[in-house]
């Protein structure tokens, strides 16, 4: 049900793949709320993915760009303003992609070519995105700005590898510019920290489906879906969380702050048997 809380927002979307994607479902409850948006992705991916589908869907329409390419978010934010007759109240920052992490490679052995491929890609283009939206003044006063991150930014998980390193980087981006567009013009920055979720990243780090059933028995709400941190993210986006800035959001069912539960306890009693 639609309470029309991004009613004449205008929104980017970075990242959107395909229907497992969160960016996607962030795509389609931003349009059912009431907002146009735009859609963008390096070409390379939105000739992979299903984007087209989604365009035709939310009548938005699609910007190529390759995040790391300072010259491409230029031209991204200019043609969005122009397209959506307006200043951009929403941007949605959902890219990640770890070369170590496809390779297998342990981060003992990492490829450092790589990693700063890593770095780039997942961190850095966030700060370059903000630093072009910055400069260009292209956010509207009180907009919204969200990345999402996840909880190996803090603490260790043996195969996320060289991404955990570049979520913290992309955790302390966001504090960083938050202070300063916060002064600006009361633009708001944070970070989500979502569950395992079943996308199509997820899906492809090693041991992938034993990890999501261990988090589910550690949450006591349960694992958050890719829709439910659409919801988060569309919260975010309204006015409703105006003062809310600079912070890392948990969205995890409790995860983050569980130490063991029952489940689990039982589980391993069940195993050492």
């Amino acid at each position: 049900m639609s309470n029309q809380i991004l009613k004449n927002k205008r929104g980017i979307i970075f990242g959107a793949l395909n229907e497992d994607s969160i960016a996607w479902k962030v795509a389609e409850k931003a349009v059912e709320e009431g907002a146009s948006i735009i859609l963008t992705n390096t070409p390379i991916a939105l000739r992979a993915g299903e984007i087209n589908k989604l365009s035709e869907k939310t009548n938005a329409k699609i910007i190529p760009a390759d995040a790391t390419s300072v010259e491409d978010l230029e031209r991204l934010f200019e043609e969005a303003q122009k397209h959506l007759k307006g200043k951009i109240d929403f941007v949605l920052h959902s890219i990640g992609m770890s070369p170590n992490v496809r390779k297998k490679r342990a981060y003992y052995d990492l490829d450092y070519n790589f990693m700063n491929k890593t770095i780039d890609i997942s961190a850095l283009s966030f700060h370059k995105m903000l630093q072009v939206a910055y400069q260009q003044d292209a956010i509207a006063p009180n907009g919204s700005i969200l990345a999402l991150t996840y909880i190996a930014a803090q603490r260790t998980y043996d195969s996320y590898s060289d991404m955990a390193n570049a979520k913290a980087l992309l955790e302390s981006i966001c504090r960083s510019f938050g202070m300063i567009y916060g002064e600006k013009n009361g633009v708001r920055i944070n970070t989500i920290s979502q569950s395992p979720t079943k996308t199509t990243a997820g899906k492809g780090i090693d041991g992938f489906d034993l990890f999501y059933d261990f988090a589910e028995k550690m949450s006591p709400l349960g694992n958050a879906s890719a829709e439910e941190c659409a919801d988060y993210c569309i919260m975010m986006f309204s006015d409703y969380t105006r003062k809310v800035t600079m912070q890392n959001l948990f969205h995890d069912g409790g995860y983050s702050s569980t130490g063991m539960t029952q489940k689990l306890l039982n589980q391993y009693q069940e195993n050492i048997k």
